[in-house]
């Protein structure tokens, strides 16, 4: 599995901190949970691009 960016993982991370009323002390619970998002996300994306390379290919065969 690729490895998601700082920078994504910190920008999603600062939007669910903010979502979430700005608790403090909370950090490393909300990148955690970020990174398990991004990574969901990109692992739902490869999946639906797989299946369409799949699709299009039984199209053509």
């Amino acid at each position: 599995m690729p490895v998601i960016a700082p920078d994504r993982i910190r920008a999603r991370a600062y939007e669910l901190w903010d979502r979430n009323h700005r608790p403090g002390g909370l950090d490393m619970q909300f990148w955690l949970v970020a990174e398990r998002e991004l990574k969901a996300e990109d692992a739902r994306k490869a999946g639906h691009a797989a299946e369409a390379d799949e699709a299009e290919g039984k199209r053509t065969a």
